[in-house]
């Protein structure tokens, strides 16, 4: 099995450093760059800053399927769009509880808020999904498998959140074997736009934001701050405690600081500059490495994450707005640090990545658009040496890659994008991916045909080639990138005058050269190897409902398959079915409520204690939501998750938080 788990089996002086991982991205068996998008989210979609998912002439519009602002009905892939006002309404302070009720997704966070939070995307394993703020690829180059952690995300300066279903290294290279995750922070505008929140409730919660924005004369700007705090979240279950030992909650503490400032120099010339810092503290319980089966410490590790994004661009309009120019550098920088008790020395990884990109975008003929697009990039990882026998380690990689994608609006009803990408990397030389994605509306009765086939690719890691932990495991700096071929074909059919919309789609993947742990029982030594294969596949199915003018219900469903190709077994934490059905109500007055209803049934996983194999019990969870605006500068909010007070566990060995009951205020200029 990969990476996580293997450490875990084969070193028991690693265990105390990996296992805290290891419970959101455990080792699947087997396993889980369009030049990124214009950096700001300008009042309007346009070529020139095209960075803003919501309503256009046509409808919702999105960016992450072409790179070029598409009406939602025009969109030719499987994307789901989450606004910043429908954060609001469900009250979702953090990325993974944004995204818990996206189909085609599973959300996998050990325990409560900063717990390693992995995303799943049909099936695939959580570093086979891209992701991006603004532009940025925010992914760890110290971690394994360079996956993102969800659970350091707040929601607070966030204006949408575009999830992008299916292989899509065409057009963004690397880890984009499931799909896409391209988030977009809010832009300012209008006169100075002042906000302020306070909020408190169960598990010591104490949360605060405050922001100021605005935009005047070509300038526009956006100051963020959020606070997120909670200091008693029950994670470790009671049965798992030695006789005598008290539980010890978690405590979780993140700011987390953005700006987001754009300047029209003149009116064909545009700079654009956007910064993340967030500064993270969590205090949880760890396992004892000494012991098996493996209990609960008496005391807290300590783990402290601080990651910086940011990016600077232009935008050059060139012959009358005909073509368009974007050129920026990117810099991520993700520092992690865990301090053990009795602990001579902190476990610390520093991963930091340095990207130029540039891309062309112009119209060949109305309803024909190409874009062309270079980058560069270059990653490197620091390891620390530990008293866990992991020596000092620092390596460092460059890819570039050329790409070109063609935007088709064929016929008035028929829509195609197509895109080609050559990666060439320093270690393991030229990787070429495609996709091809049509669509087509039926005259008469409104129906969309849609469908895509592409291919894609995972690049094995920094850690994955280069961090050993003898005498037990040894790094493979020979790995080959893992690879894909994956189609989906569905429709989507709107009745009662659009009020009604339903759809379906049919996905597969099929992975091969997964990377995978190779245990030689004679010597007790591991490594990393291209072995495995899987296939995963399944539907999933949609209904939009628009009771009233006031009153909404959206319902989505899930089916997935998900195995191991070579021993037919299933893959761990991909439950088969998923359910959710979401109300919002917004009747006439100062009132507006929403309720969630999320469903998972049972999975495979490995128990935390003994690594044996358990079938995970399903769940059903229900969550509520008010708002009452008192004034124009003043509302009240209140919500309760987890209604019913289910107790469970998602993974096995880590309590999701029971009901919990939060109140705030909302204060602004305007």
């Amino acid at each position: 099995m990969r990476s996580w788990l293997s450490y875990l089996i084969t070193a028991s002086a690693a265990v105390i450093e990996l296992n805290r991982a290891a419970s959101a991205q455990l080792p699947v068996s087997p396993p889980t760059e369009l030049p990124a998008v214009v950096v700001t989210a300008p009042r309007k979609a346009t070529a020139k800053n095209p960075q803003k998912a919501t309503k256009g002439e046509k409808g919702d519009v999105v960016i992450s399927p072409t790179a070029n602002p598409t009406p939602v009905a025009e969109t030719t892939s499987s994307v789901t769009l989450i606004t910043a006002a429908d954060m609001e309404r469900d009250q979702r302070r953090t990325a993974p509880d944004a995204l818990i009720t996206v189909p085609g997704i599973n959300l996998v966070q050990s325990g409560g808020p900063g717990g390693v939070t992995s995303v799943f995307m049909r099936g695939t394993n959580s570093d086979h999904v891209k992701v991006l703020i603004d532009g940025i690829d925010v992914s760890d180059p110290s971690s394994p498998g360079r996956a993102f952690d969800f659970g350091q995300l707040l929601t607070a300066d966030l204006g949408s959140i575009e999830v992008l279903r299916g292989p899509q290294s065409g057009l963004y290279g690397a880890d984009a074997l499931g799909g896409v995750i391209a988030i977009t922070t809010k832009q300012g505008e209008g006169p100075p736009l002042v906000t302020g929140t306070v909020e408190a409730g169960s598990f010591g919660t104490f949360n605060q934001t405050s922001s100021l924005s605005g935009s005047e004369k070509g300038f526009n700007y956006a100051f963020n701050f959020a606070h997120l705090h909670s200091d008693a979240t029950p994670v470790t279950p009671l049965e798992l405690l030695p006789p005598g030992e008290k539980r010890n909650d978690d405590d979780y503490d993140n700011q987390t600081y953005s700006t987001k400032l754009g300047f029209d120099v003149t009116k064909d010339l545009t700079f654009n500059v956007v910064a993340r810092y967030t500064d993270a503290t969590l205090k949880f319980t760890n396992d004892d490495p000494f012991a098996f089966p493996t209990f609960p410490e008496a005391r807290r590790s300590i783990q402290t994450v601080h990651q910086l994004y940011t990016r600077g661009e232009s935008v050059l309009s060139l012959f009358g707005g005909a073509f368009k120019s974007y050129a920026a550098v990117g810099y991520t920088n993700a520092r992690n640090s865990t301090l053990f008790p009795d602990s001579p020395l902190a476990s610390e990884n520093d991963g930091e990545r340095i990207k130029y990109d540039w891309r062309g975008v112009t119209t060949l003929a109305p309803g024909q658009t190409l874009i062309v697009g270079l980058e560069s990039q270059t990653e490197r990882l620091s390891a620390n040496a530990n008293f866990l026998g992991r020596a000092a380690t620092s390596a460092e990689e460059t890819n570039r890659a050329g790409y070109v994608e063609l935007q088709s609006e064929i016929a008035k009803r028929l829509f195609m994008a197509a895109n080609v990408r050559l990666d060439d990397n320093d270690n393991f030389g030229d990787h070429a991916t495609w996709r091809v994605a049509p669509a087509y509306i039926v005259p008469g009765t409104e129906t969309k045909l849609k469908g895509s086939i592409g291919t894609a690719f995972h690049a094995p890691s920094l850690n994955d080639r280069f961090v050993d932990f003898p005498p037990f495991f040894f790094a493979n700096p020979n790995l080959k990138p893992e690879a894909s071929t994956g189609y989906d074909l569905g429709f989507e059919q709107p009745l009662l005058s659009n009020r009604l919309r339903v759809g379906v789609s049919y996905f597969r993947n099929d992975i091969t050269d997964l990377i995978q742990t190779s245990f030689d029982p004679v010597t007790s030594v591991s490594t990393s190897i291209n072995i495995g294969r899987a296939a995963t596949y399944g539907t999933e199915w949609f209904a939009s409902l628009l009771l009233t003018d006031e009153l909404r219900l959206r319902g989505d469903y899930t089916h997935t398959d998900a195995l191991d190709a070579v021993t037919g077994l299933e893959l761990l934490r991909r439950p088969k079915d998923k359910a959710s059905a979401t109300l919002a109500w917004s009747p006439t007055g100062p009132w507006s409520f929403s309720a969630t209803v999320l469903g998972v049934s049972s999975w495979d996983d490995i128990d935390r204690a003994t690594f044996a194999p358990v079938t995970a019990p399903g769940f059903t969870i229900v969550n509520v939501a008010a708002n009452y605006k008192i004034d124009d500068h003043m509302s009240l909010f209140g919500r309760v998750d987890n209604l019913f007070d289910l107790h469970y566990q998602d993974p096995t060995g880590f309590e999701r938080p029971g009901l919990g009951v939060f109140v705030g205020i909302r204060l602004t200029n305007r």
